[in-house]
């Protein structure tokens, strides 16, 4: 029997993987007790899945319409850049990510591991519980994906065919508009309070700061440097302090560009929860956070390195242009978060971590987010060391 089906919903789910067994995972088709949608972000119907013994998977289904406006038409094709990703990805480090049982590419879903035992880091952080060994966690995630996936890592006839297989082009317009273009400009996407209206005209008017962006547009559409997750936020991370687990989840906007990306974008957020936990008077709390980017990128950089001696064409790859590529990460991850920084606080799709905060605190923390943004964005022309780089935005705390 073939169940075809345009959109799921919870009272259809059970029969769909009765009828495609091979993506239940480890649950049992024929004794599923529950099936709950819990989908929350703007692209996807996600359903956690559980059976009689407890076991359970999680079924995401891509939806042809950004969730929050449906007259915002998306690709559905993106689960099937989301399975490319995903798949590679946990060849390369399955302990960083769900595990993926299959492609459903007639109905554009996907099976993947159920991990209801953890929480979203977001959530955690908003409620005042830092985890930080995740951001070291992260950084090996990167290191990994970003050697295997690299020049370094895969011969080139297969990496070519891997990077045509892996193109994301829908995707990848929406975040060189959102992320590096949108902020910058008059756009309906845009929005902020009163009170900071004075911090995004002095934004805007740093011409040096605007250069660096379009800069890191520029280079964010011309590389094809390592496969990327490409929407690495604290929304997008699993955590569960037993065991240390970290696994980052939702990579549909994954395809090949610059390895500091995913760096970046995980900074970003390190700093707007930082700005909130600074506003609600856990100062502490915002300095780790501040300062969670450098085991973020020197674990990065131990992942790369402890892979190089494996690299496929050593003949002219010698050490000098492994110090030179992670000079180069190392820029484009502080460059990458002044930019997401950015989006999360004048372009679209807010994040909760400020969103949650009373109007007063919400303007203080999204000007905090805006001056770290500037200089994360120009400092690292002259000096790219995270240790730096983390120091000039702990300043800020004042």
């Amino acid at each position: 029997m073939t169940l075809v089906t345009d959109q799921l919903t919870s009272g259809t789910v059970a029969a769909y993987l009765a009828a495609r067994p091979h993506l239940a995972g480890p649950v049992d088709p024929a004794s599923i007790v529950s099936v709950d949608e819990v989908g929350d972000g703007n692209l996807n119907l996600v359903f956690i899945v559980k059976d009689a013994a407890g076991n359970g998977v999680v079924v995401k289904q891509s939806l042809p319409h950004v969730r929050v406006d449906p007259t915002w038409p998306l690709t559905r094709e993106r689960a099937a850049r989301e399975a490319v990703v995903l798949g590679a990805h946990e060849r390369i480090d399955p302990a960083h990510v769900p595990g993926f049982y299959g492609f459903d590419a007639e109905n554009l879903a996907l099976s993947i591991e159920d991990l209801s035992d953890h929480s979203v880091w977001r959530g955690e952080l908003n409620a005042g519980r830092l985890h930080p060994y995740a951001a070291a966690h992260l950084g090996e995630y990167v290191g990994a994906v970003g050697f295997a996936t690299s020049v370094f890592g895969t011969p080139g006839p297969e990496r070519r065919r891997r990077i045509a297989e892996a193109t994301n082009p829908e995707l990848s317009e929406i975040t060189e508009d959102l992320v590096f273009t949108e902020p910058y400009v008059d756009h309906e996407h845009n929005g902020w309070l009163d009170a900071n209206a004075d911090d995004v005209r002095e934004l805007r008017a740093n011409r040096a700061f605007v250069r660096e962006m379009g800069l890191a547009k520029q280079r964010f559409q011309e590389s094809t440097q390592s496969l990327m997750h490409g929407d690495l936020h604290t929304g997008s991370v699993f955590v569960r302090a037993e065991g240390e687990s970290v696994r980052a989840f939702d990579s549909e906007f994954g395809t090949y560009g610059p390895t500091g990306f995913d760096l970046g974008a995980v900074w970003a957020n390190l700093v707007i929860a930082a700005a909130r936990a600074h506003v609600l008077g856990r100062t502490a709390d915002a300095e780790t956070l501040l300062r969670l980017p450098v085991p973020l990128i020197e674990a990065f950089e131990a992942e790369f390195r402890r892979r190089w001696p494996d690299r496929v064409d050593p003949r002219v790859y010698g050490d000098e242009v492994l110090e030179h590529t992670l000079a180069q990460v190392r820029s484009d991850a502080a460059v990458y978060g002044a930019a997401k920084a950015v989006r999360r606080i004048v372009g679209f799709s807010k994040v909760a971590d400020i969103l949650t905060l009373p109007a007063p605190e919400q303007a203080e923390a999204a000007r905090l987010v805006l001056r770290a943004a500037r200089r994360l964005g120009t400092a690292r022309l002259d000096d790219s060391d995270p240790r730096t780089l983390t120091a000039l935005t702990v300043e800020l705390l004042g």
